[in-house]
């Protein structure tokens, strides 16, 4: 409805325009909300005071212009009034809502899509954890960020992938390498202060277990360079199946895994440096090469191979990014944690000087996650040794509650994640309150069936009698609904589609609780039907972009 009333008032300008009423045919872009108070009508617009400006008359005046030229054909508009300083307000009749549902039953898994993308190729790299142990609580809130982003993208025409960076090269290897030589060697007796930079969890200490088995302890009493790089490549092996196999269990799927250690096997980073060498962005300063990127708004210029040869993180990372541009990604979505802030100033000027755009590369910063467990701090995890395993979550409240809560609030802000909320079977847990929704109207469907209806059927003459304020309530937000997914691709801001399933939910329960749906009169039951189906649907198909599943039954 709101492209409709959008249209009116486009139209209504041109004919005041053509009839002498407004002089200027220059107006501004036609903005129509839904007022707070359902007082001021179901929709209102301020273009009469943006228009002002280009028309040079008071912003009544020009309202009033628009109200005499408007053209409603189908008779949906009740009335129109005008308000305080020039709002124009526009109060539908009844039944100009209905057929909302009908569209909602008509379009099923596809209500809610949108060509706003229109094919643009946009990569979404997320989680991306060094493979140098188990996926903790805050990767579990980045990866369900990156995966219903690339969701919602990909409902609104975008053509997305999804893509792991594994950094299974440079020192933190190195470092998980030493450190399961040190376990084995704890394993074989001998008494070891073991580094604090090093990793202290029981898998090293299980992985070291395995190495042992199968080398035995003359290979690790005798531990060279070979032998820690050996260690390292079987430890992040089996970290990453590690890995794939929580974030499977959480849903998560990728197109690609991009290994770190391919740029150097195939000499990307070599030859990353030296294009950016001949543009000259990147110097020799006392035995170290740097990376001039305060040439590109960057605080400080960064080291890019080290006195001693070695080249640095950062080297390997516009190596990556090079290699994402000579992809053909039209868009660059990067999933981070907060911690890495600092970080996003460089790699705009890595991806600019590397030929990119700066509007072309975009960092989603995903905040720290609290657990609880009845409003206190969880203790550490016991196989990670300094935090809490995603896989640890997942086995305790399953798939859904993690996913749904981790993307309730927006990722710019922390989150608490209460472990005994994600429990609960009660309104308290917000995706338990959503999902019933979706079983109760199965529910009701199931005794409908039980009581001889056929089939649900959008019929127009039955739909007219929806004219309930919480009927009409609860189609107004289903017409929101194509919106909502729109402006969450537009803003990367999953938490919009579940507030908004939470809001339907609430709508939902208010009905059903004054309204009976299954009725005498079976014209007022096939339409509350129609109604309820269509929220069931909505629900499916909010709940599909947060990788949450609509059970049948609770």
């Amino acid at each position: 409805m709101k492209s409709a009333i959008q249209q009116w008032i486009r139209n209504a300008a041109l004919a005041a325009h053509a009839a002498g009423a407004l002089p200027s045919d220059l107006f501004p872009a036609v903005e129509v909300d839904e007022p707070k108070s359902d007082a001021h009508g179901d929709f209102a617009t301020n273009f009469a005071m943006l228009a002002a400006k280009s028309q040079k008359l008071a912003p009544r005046k020009i309202a009033q212009a628009l109200v005499d030229h408007l053209s409603d054909p189908d008779g949906r508009l009740a009335r129109v009034e005008i308000a305080g300083p020039g709002f124009i307000n526009f109060y539908l009749q009844p039944w100009a809502w209905p057929p909302v549902v009908a569209q909602v039953l008509a379009q099923d898994q596809g209500y809610g899509a949108t060509d706003i993308g229109r094919g643009q190729r946009i990569q979404v790299e997320f989680v991306s954890a060094n493979p140098t142990g188990p996926l903790h609580v805050g990767h579990g809130r980045g990866a369900a960020v990156g995966d219903s982003v690339a969701r919602i993208l990909s409902l609104c025409g975008y053509d997305v992938q999804r893509e792991y960076y594994i950094n299974d090269s440079g020192r933190q290897i190195q470092t998980l390498g030493r450190s399961v030589i040190l376990r084995a060697r704890q394993l074989l007796g001998e008494e070891i202060d073991f580094p604090e930079d090093c990793y202290p969890g029981d898998y090293v200490r299980d992985i070291a277990r395995g190495v042992l088995d199968e080398k035995g302890a003359d290979f690790i009493r005798g531990a060279d360079d070979a032998a820690v790089l050996y260690c390292a490549r079987v430890a992040a092996g089996q970290i990453i199946a590690g890995i794939r196999r929580d974030l499977a269990l959480f849903g998560i799927g990728f197109d690609r895994w991009f290994s770190e250690q391919s740029l150097f096997d195939s000499d990307e980073v070599t030859r990353s440096l030296e294009e950016l060498k001949a543009r000259g962005v990147v110097y020799l300063q006392e035995g170290a090469w740097w990376f001039k990127t305060t040439d590109f708004g960057d605080e400080k210029d960064r080291v890019v191979v080290r006195q001693n040869g070695q080249t640095t993180y950062f080297a390997s990372d516009i190596a990556y990014h090079r290699n994402k541009l000579q992809r053909g990604f039209d868009r660059i979505i990067d999933v981070w944690g907060a911690d890495h802030h600092g970080y996003i100033p460089r790699m705009t000027a890595a991806v600019e000087a590397s030929g990119g755009r700066r509007e072309q590369f975009q960092v989603l910063l995903v905040q720290l996650v609290s657990l609880l467990r009845d409003g206190q701090p969880v203790a550490m995890g016991k196989r990670s040794g300094d935090f809490v395993t995603l896989r640890e979550v997942l086995d305790e409240v399953g798939r859904d509650a993690a996913r749904f809560i981790f993307l309730t609030r927006d990722y710019v802000t922390p989150l608490d994640f209460d472990l005994e909320v994600a429990k609960q079977k009660s309104n308290d847990n917000p995706v338990y309150y959503v999902q019933y929704v979706h079983a109760r109207i199965a529910s009701i469907l199931r005794k409908a069936r039980e009581q001889g209806v056929a089939e649900v059927a959008w019929r127009e003459p039955a739909g007219r009698r929806l004219v309930e304020a919480e009927e009409i309530q609860l189609i107004k937000a289903l017409a929101r609904y194509p919106e909502v997914v729109a402006a969450a691709a537009q803003a990367l801001a999953p938490h919009r589609i579940t507030f908004f399933l939470m809001q339907l939910a609430a709508l939902f329960h208010a009905y059903y609780n004054k309204h009976r749906v299954l009725t005498e009169d079976g014209d007022l039951t096939l339409a509350r039907l129609c109604l309820v189906l269509a929220v069931q649907k909505t629900i499916r198909n909010g709940l599909s972009l947060l990788g949450v599943t609509a059970p049948e039954q609770m």
